[in-house]
Formats: C-alpha cells, structure tokens, sequence
C-alpha cells in the first residue's frame, strides 16, 4: 500500500510540474512576480522529493523564458535543487552568475558541495564567504562529520568558538558530540559538556539527547545515565541510546527493564534491544521479543532479520532460521545481502551447506560479506577445498579481499594443517595490503601455531603494530600447546589488558600440563583483581583441584560456582564429580550426579570412571547398564571405564562381555587403551598366558600401555618369561621409561633371582634410565605438603620420623608384619607414604580420614602398612595411588588386596 501511494504521489508531482511549464507562458503578464516567484518555489521543492533531473533544467528554462532567473531568491533556490538532484555542477554555474550574494547563497552551494562528497570545493567556498553565520560553520561541522572527517569537525567547531564572530547554537553543540562520539575522544566530551553548560543548552533536548549518546560512545555509560535520569522529558534517541548504554553498564537485563519503561518506542527501539539480548546471548528473550514486536504492528528491517538470525545460529537453531527465511521471502520482494549473509551462516553452521549455497545464488548483488560467509560456512562444514575453491571464484569475479575474508581462509589452512597454503596466503595478504589488520595477525598466529610453526607465529605476533587480546591469549595458548609454560606466563604478564579468556587459557595452561597448584594461583589472583569467573573457570580450576586431591579448596570453588550461578551447569557439575572421585569422595560424587537434571554423555562417563578408580567394579556396570537404558549411546571413553573397573574388581567374564559388547553391538573399533584394559584385566586375575594371546591377535600395534599391563601382570604372578618379552617389547617402543625396567628388576628381586637384578640396573646405568622419584602429598591447613623417600626437606621432620618409628613400632607388635616368605623387607621403610601417614596423624584431628596421594603404585610393604595403621590408630585411611583408590579402614583395603 505505502509503495501504491508513493508512486501515485510522484506521478501527481510530475503533472503539476508539467502544467506549470506548459501554461507558464499563457498568463506571465497577468500574474504578479510574488505569485509566480512561489509557484516556481513550490515546483521547484516538488521537484527536489522526486529527484528528476529533467525536469529540473526544465524549471530553469521556464525561469529564463519568464525573465524571473535573475533575483537572488530565485537562484538560491536554484542552487539547492540542483544540488539536491544530484546536479552539483550546474548548481555551481548558476551559484558563480549571482551578483548579490548573501549569506543563504554561501550556505547553499556549502550544504551542496558537502552533500556531493566535494568537501575541498566546500572549503572554498566558506574560505572566500565575506561574512559569515551560524548556520555556515554548522553546515561545515556536518559535512565534514558526514564525509567521514570528524577530526576537521572538531577543528571547524574550535576554530567558530575562538573567532567570537558568532555564537554555537544547539546544533553546532550536537555537530561536535558527534564527532566526539565517533573518535571517542572524552577529555573534548568533557571540555563540550562544559560548553553547553556555559551557553546554557543544557536544558535543549537535541543537545542533551546528543550528550548522552556522545558519553556513551566515549565508553562512559555512567555520566550518559546521570544525564539522562535528569532529564524532565527524554525524548525517543535519548531513551534508544541509553538502552544500549544500560547493557555497557549493568547488562542486557537492565536494558531490558529500561526498554520496558519507555513511554514510547519506534523501529529502532526494538531493533536495538534485540541486537542486545542477541550479543549477550538471551536467544530465547531475543525470540520472544521478535514475536513481541510484530505483534505490536512494527514492521522488521534488515537489523532486525539480522540479529534474530544470529541468534537462531548462536544455538544452531535451523527451525527458527527456516521459519525467518520464509516470512523474509514472504514479506519482502528480494533477501538484501546482509540478510542473506545471516541466513547463509545460519544454514552452514547447523551443517546444511547446499542450502547456504542455494540462498547465496539468489542474492542478487553480493558483496564481500557474503562471499566470506558462504566460504566461511564451507570451512565449519570441514569442508576446505570447497573454501579454497569459493575464495578462488570470488577473486576471479573480482571482488576485493577484506580482512575478515583472509582470516576465513587462514582458518581453511588450519583446519588442513597445510603450511605451505597459509604461507601463500600469507603473502597475499601483504601483497593486498591486509597483513596489517588485527584479525589478519591473530588468523596467521594461529593458523602456523596450529601447522607446528610456533617460531613463525611469535614472529607475526611481534611484527604487529597493534595487538588485541585475543592477539596476547593466542600466543599464550600457542605456547601452552606446545609445553613452553614459561613463556606463556611471560606473555600473559607483558598484557596491558586482559578478559577472562585470558586467564582462562594461563589457567588452563597451567592446568594441562600439570603444574596444578600454579594454575590455582593464576585463580586466586583473577579473584583478587576482581575478574568475574566464566564456566570454563570453574571447570579448569576444579580439575586442577581433583588432580592434585584439594579436596577443601576445591570445595570452596564449588561454593563460588554457585554462587556466581554456574553450579547447575552441567560441564562444571561433571568437573565436580570428576573432583570428588579424585579425592576419594565417591558418595559425594553420587550425590552430584544425582542432582544432574539432564545428564550428558561425559556425566555417565566421569561418574563410571570414578567408580572404577575407587574399585566399585559392579557399580561401574550397573551406571553403564542405566546409561544405555536411558536412550545415551556409549563412546570408546565409556567402555575403558566399564573395562577398567572390571579390571580393578576381577570381574573377567563382565570384563569380557563388554569387549564384545563394544565391538557387537555399538560398533566401535577397539582402541590401544581398550586392549590394554583388558590385558590387565586377564592378567591380574593370572590368566597372564590369555592376556599375551590378546595381544599377539591385535589388529594394530601394541603400544607401551599394553606391554606395560602385561608386564605389571608378570610381576604380581611372578612369570619371568613372558615379562622378558613385554620388556623386550616396552625397550623398543620407550627406551626412556624406568617404570618398565623398575618391574622387571622388582619381579626378579621377588623371585629371588639377584643376578638379573644386577643385570637390569645395570642396563639402566648404561642407557642413562633413571628411576622415577616417587613423591607423595597430603593436605594440612589449606597447603599441600609433599614428600619423597628418606625426605629431609619438611621443617618438622624429625618429628615426622620419630612418629613413624612410634607407628611400626605399634604395628609390629601386632605380629602381622609379615608377608609370605617371612618379614618384610625394612629398605622401604621410609617411603613417601608412609612419611605423608605420620605427618598426617600429627597434623590433622582424630575424626578426619587421613588423605594421601602418589604418583607411582604403592608398594606392597607400605600398602601392609597403611592396612595396619588403619586398625592399631583407629584412623580411616585414604590412598590414591597412580592406578586407583585404596580405602583402609580397621586394617582392610577396598581393594581387598587385587591391585
């Protein structure tokens, strides 16, 4: 309907226009110059909303003929409808034949020329202006401020107050803010502010609705708000530019309560509180308020499609995209590429590819954003020949290369791990003039970290003249990856500002890699400096808790998850699981799984593996079992815990069943660590003969971790034979690893057999294999004390040793120090554990279990006497080893003895 009437309205326009030209010269003589002067005024604007040329220099005929051409009025007029129709040559010809210029002629041919993009011939025009008025300097500021130059705005402005020629009305003031406003420049803010408060236009609703959205855009939402609750009546910009001010600085939620207050709301309104809750990721409030907006009769524009196609892809939302594209194809006549750029992503990104290319193809004009999208569809699709092959058609168009455009294909090169591709593309970028960009640096930072090149990436990331923070936390994870955590923390500490991305990749960093109290550190100190916490934090630092057995630390940071309202999302609910398992708080662990409402496939999967650490074999199977009857479809994942608790409780013919299971029935190709699983298994229930034939019918290679579980099955059942073997077999694929040489020497000092012993230190001594130190922890008092073997390191050692003599002097006069073959052996008295146990029942209160971690097995004789401190101590007594969880308690183990 608005289409039908605004062509009537033209078609009306040009017939008036007409009949004036072609009756004018019927009745010149018998009309006065007053009414003819303003019927041609009148044409003339009527000839300016219709943008006709033609009939323009038909007017100006007609002018001629009548003898009228000549007044300066007329000319004026003149001036400003050639300019207005895009006709600015001849709006100078007729502006250079005025005699009598006055200060409306200057302005004209100003607002002219600045309207045209011809701002060097505007300043000549105000250079020679003998006099000059307050609308001169203004149409001045604004050209210049529309032509893209607000610097000369800002200059044009202080050079107007300095002259004293005349005074800065409201719109000189609401010129310069915006100007301020596009440079963020706040120490000229201010010195404005101070203006305004000097000519007193405070009280102005253009200045002031211009002052809030220029305090805005300076990054200073708080002063804006102070300006704006003072106001008697905001009008609608100033209630639109504070919404977008309120999600600066309280959130998309204080926006939107402020949306709701508004008297009244226009296009914009709407199009700016929904691209809010998009940004912040309110998909749902986003939906709903685009429902609630064509409810209220509002008609969406490209804005709108755009940030509700966001998004819908934010959540790979395919339904509600599919719906948006045919209300866009139902309401409007063509999708404009912006529009189809959002729909292209949304169709690649919920992976329908061919649809994205189909809405691409019908796009009529494309332009670079498109392009990018479609080629950055192909690329999250994984498929990047196809990317290369789009970029490849798109120079061949040609269509010039943004830097968005380049860091898509950067990201081709990563996804194929092809360095000799992005060194191409790198070239090219510098060829075209984009190495420049900050998207481009960060692209090519990761684009040769990922290829293994991190040389390469520090080198692009120091030749950058300006970085971002995603620049510094890329080359922080660079280096992470790679194990140069030095370096990582070097950069992390050189940042000049950071997000909590960053801390999230140093803590993680750190956490990764096994330096756990680190990473907690990193934690401590992002709270201290106010930084607020993500999920991922919680997630990082509670598993730097579980792996170094923190069990009240990490209690604390589950008391700030909730806090910060992350404590029902499932990722941190499975760290915490994961944690309570590692600290041997299986019951704890149930307890939060059990509160998980809708559980996720690595919830299943941390809970069967924290039963299988504590040896509850037939726990593990019994969660597997409901699992499946849940609709969850197992991962390789949830078979080698399934596999490993059968392992740790002697469950062989279960253990053998899910095997088959795992192959049968969710046809998953066996890994190395399955077989492995199941070779301990078989072999420490002894069928040591059975685990070899496993191995030897593989359909790969063995990897140490198999040879390792045989060979650990040699030596609890005493086969030398077969150990040799394994060994043999762990040499060639590992010669560095003690632990298999350590075994070896172990089984045959059991056996009684001191020359092989000998045989195999020396081999040892001769390669340069050192044994593994083994070290082992308790915590006391919020720190983490660590020990090793013959420890004289601790400040209260002494009184650790001499409570140790106390507790095996205790233990031995129960008469059950004995293994079989007579007494234990004394050279490991003093093993790390035990150290940790005496420190332990000094330190900590009688009621609280003991608490102790290791990082290699414990031995036997410090497993007989933990069991037997538990019953001559009255204590609980809680080991984790490297394999599992050992729970003593008045002397029996969890593991009744099978580890």
């Amino acid at each position: 309907m608005i289409s039908i009437f605004s062509r009537s309205c033209l078609s009306f326009s040009i017939c008036v226009i007409r009949r004036l030209l072609s009756t004018q010269h019927h009745g010149v003589l018998d009309r006065s110059y007053m009414e003819l002067s303003q019927k041609f005024y009148e044409s003339m604007k009527t000839c300016v909303n219709i943008q006709s040329k033609p009939l323009a220099r038909g007017l100006h005929c007609q002018l001629i003929k009548t003898g009228l051409e000549g007044s300066t009025f007329v000319r004026n007029n003149l001036v400003n409808m050639y300019s207005n129709c895009g006709l600015i040559d001849d709006a100078s010809l007729v502006f250079n034949e005025i005699e009598l210029k006055n200060v409306f002629s200057w302005n004209t041919m100003i607002e002219g020329f600045m309207g045209s993009g011809r701002v060097v011939d505007a300043e000549k025009v105000f250079d020679e202006m003998p006099q000059r008025d307050v609308v001169s300097w203004n149409s001045m500021m604004s050209g210049y401020f529309r032509n893209g130059l607000p610097e000369k705005s800002i200059m044009v402005f202080i050079s107007m107050v300095r002259w004293f020629d005349c005074v800065p009305d409201a719109y000189s003031l609401s010129c310069v803010m915006k100007a301020c406003a596009c440079l963020k420049n706040v120490n000229l803010a201010v010195q404005v502010h101070g203006l305004a408060q000097k000519f007193e236009f405070l009280g102005d609703d253009s200045v002031e609705s211009s002052m809030v959205d220029m305090y805005i855009k300076c990054d200073m939402p708080d002063v804006a708000e102070s300006i704006f609750l003072k106001m008697g009546n905001p009008n609608l910009f100033s209630w639109n530019s504070m919404i977008y001010g309120y999600s600066k600085l309280y959130g998309a939620q204080s926006a939107l309560k402020l949306f709701d207050q508004m008297p009244k709301r226009d296009v914009v309104s709407w199009n700016m509180i929904i691209s809010i809750l998009s940004k912040h990721g309110n998909v749902m409030k986003t939906l709903d308020g685009f429902i609630e907006m064509c409810r209220q009769g509002f008609r969406p524009n490209s804005m709108t499609y755009a940030s509700v196609l966001s998004a819908s892809t934010s959540i790979y939302e395919l339904a509600w995209g599919a719906h948006l594209h045919a209300r866009i194809i139902r309401l409007q006549h063509n999708i404009d590429v912006y529009v189809g750029s959002g729909l292209i992503d949304l169709y690649a990104k919920c992976a329908r590819f061919e649809k994205a290319r189909q809405v691409f193809n019908k796009i009529k004009d494309h332009n670079i954003v498109s392009w990018t999208s479609l080629i950055g569809g192909a690329v999250h699709c994984g498929n990047e020949v196809e990317a290369f092959s789009l970029f490849k058609q798109m120079k061949e168009v040609p269509v010039v290369s943004d830097q968005f455009t380049i860091a898509t294909v950067l990201g081709a090169c990563c996804g194929l791990k092809d360095i000799k591709l992005g060194t191409q593309i790198h070239a090219y970028s510098i060829r075209i003039g984009m190495d420049p960009f900050i998207p481009v640096g960060n692209a090519l930072i990761t684009m040769y970290a990922k290829c293994g090149d991190i040389q390469s990436a520090n080198n692009v990331f120091e030749l950058m003249s300006h970085r971002d923070i995603i620049s510094w936390t890329t080359m922080i994870t660079s280096f992470s990856q790679t194990g140069n955590i030095e370096k990582a923390r070097e950069y992390f500490d050189k940042m000049p500002e950071r997000n909590v991305v960053s801390w999230n990749s140093m803590l993680a960093g750190y956490v990764n890699h096994g330096f756990w109290e680190d990473g907690l550190k990193v934690y401590v100190l992002m709270r201290q400096q106010g930084v607020k916490p993500d999920c991922i934090t919680f997630v990082s630092s509670i598993g730097a808790c579980a792996n170094a057995a923190m069990l009240k630390l990490g209690t604390q940071i589950v008391s700030q998850a909730e806090k910060f309202g992350f404590g029902s999302d499932v990722s941190v609910k499975n760290s915490i699981i994961t944690m309570y398992s590692k600290c041997g708080r299986v019951k704890d662990a149930e307890k939060t799984f059990d509160l998980i409402i809708t559980k996720n496939l690595i919830s299943w999967n941390a809970m069967m593996a924290g039963y299988a650490q504590s040896g509850h074999g037939n726990q593990v199977i019994d969660t597997f079992e409901k699992m499946i009857g849940s609709g969850m479809i197992p991962d390789h994942i949830s078979y080698v815990s399934v596999l490993s608790g059968c392992g740790h409780s002697g469950l062989v013919s279960g253990g053998q069943h899910y095997f088959d299971m795992l192959v049968k029935d969710h046809e998953i190709v066996p890994t190395c660590e399955h077989f492995a699983c199941m070779v301990d298994l078989l072999g420490r229930a002894g069928l040591v003969e059975k685990a070899k034939d496993l191995i030897d019918k593989m359909p790969m290679e063995p990897n140490a971790a198999v040879w390792g579980a045989l060979l650990g099955a040699c030596r609890i059942h005493g086969n030398s034979a077969i150990a040799e073997t394994a060994l043999k077999n762990l040499v060639e694929l590992d010669a560095e690893d003690s632990g298999s040489y350590v075994l070896l020497a172990n089984l045959y000092s059991d056996s009684g057999n001191l020359e092989n012993v000998s045989n195999v230190r020396r081999v040892m001594k001769d390669k340069g294999i050192r044994k593994n130190p083994g070290c082992s922890w308790i915590e006391v008092d919020n720190r983490v004390h660590v020990f090793t073997v013959d420890d004289t390191n601790h400040p209260r050692i002494k009184d650790i040793y001499h409570a140790l003599r106390e507790i095996i002097r205790k233990i031995e006069d129960t008469g059950m120090y004995v293994k079989e073959g007579g007494f234990v052996n004394k050279g490991s008295a003093y093993h790390s554990e035990k150290l940790a146990l005496a420190f332990g029942l000094m330190s900590l209160p009688a009621w609280m279990p003991i608490h102790i971690m290791k990082n290699l097995r414990i031995c036997d004789d410090c497993h007989l006497v933990m069991k037997l401190a538990s019953r001559v101590t009255s204590r609980e007594l809680v080991v984790r080893d490297a394999n599992r969880f050992h729970h003593f308690k008045e002397g029996c183990c969890s593991c009744r003895d099978y580890w």
